[in-house]
């Protein structure tokens, strides 16, 4: 196999951190010239546990890091050679994770021994001592496991609410949550920020984009996501994907080679 270029292993989260973790995966990138990428928001938080060569996320250099939800895209450079194992977290895994009310993290990236302290210092270097990827992703689901549970309970209504708009695509709206919750729409948003670092509908477009963006992959005409995906039109369609992703549908949507976009 090439030195250059990007691979990857995916591993299933354990039983134990599936509640907190949807993704676990070993990477290697090596260019031969600097790569910039824009990194979509997501309904999660990534922690990036790597060494080798820092690369720039959001004007900053940086090994090993994570933050929070975000509710835009987020620019990132990388110049050199990495490796390490990227975790997606569930805003209830970051939430126990890092001992933090979200909003403190929201559209952050943060080192993640200023997170995490010696612990993240001393699972990096163990990663790094392992060459087996099967072998660094087991290590990583068991200290993460450890981790994580040893972190703040949190009670179960915000993980209600949330599997209802991951479920509905973000098309529930904030005040059905909160009826549902018997909550006022006020302490609905001040948890939402607590645990999840967004209020109820921002969290509920980055949903409704993530949704959006894995229909187009799929081959789903973009005017019949735009209307699954409840965007008012393609044109309000086309702002949310600029902002939240710095791309347009018609950029993802897979079409022939050779064949124009539409935007």
């Amino acid at each position: 196999m090439s030195t250059l270029g990007l691979a990857m292993m995916d591993a299933i989260p354990s039983a134990a951190l599936r509640p907190y973790v949807t993704r676990l995966c070993a990477y290697r990138e090596d260019y031969s010239s600097p790569v910039a990428r824009s990194q979509a928001a997501i309904p999660g938080s990534v922690l990036i546990l790597a060494f080798g060569a820092p690369m720039e996320v959001a004007g900053q250099r940086v090994t090993a890091f994570s933050g929070g939800l975000g509710d835009r895209f987020t620019a990132t450079r990388a110049a050199g050679p990495s490796e390490g194992v990227e975790v997606r977290l569930t805003p209830f895994g970051a939430r126990r994770l890092y001992g933090l009310p979200m909003r403190h993290l929201t559209n952050l990236v943060v080192p993640v021994g200023d997170l995490l302290g010696p612990w993240s210092e001393t699972v990096v270097d163990r990663l790094a001592g392992i060459p087996s990827w099967p072998d660094r992703l087991a290590l990583t689901d068991r200290l993460l496991s450890e981790r994580i549970l040893a972190g703040p309970a949190l009670g179960p209504e915000l993980p209600w609410a949330w599997a209802r708009l991951l479920e509905s695509g973000g098309r529930i709206s904030a005040s059905d949550l909160a009826d549902s919750l018997g909550w006022s729409h006020r302490h609905l948003v001040a948890r939402f920020q607590d645990q999840i670092g967004l209020p109820p509908k921002t969290a509920a477009r980055v949903i409704r984009f993530d949704r959006a963006t894995r229909l187009l992959r799929s081959g789903i005409p973009i005017a019949r996501v735009a209307a699954e995906c409840g965007f008012y039109d393609q044109a309000h369609m086309n702002r949310e994907f600029r902002v939240l992703g710095d791309t347009t549908p018609g950029q993802i949507y897979p079409r022939p080679a050779g064949a124009r976009q539409a935007s």
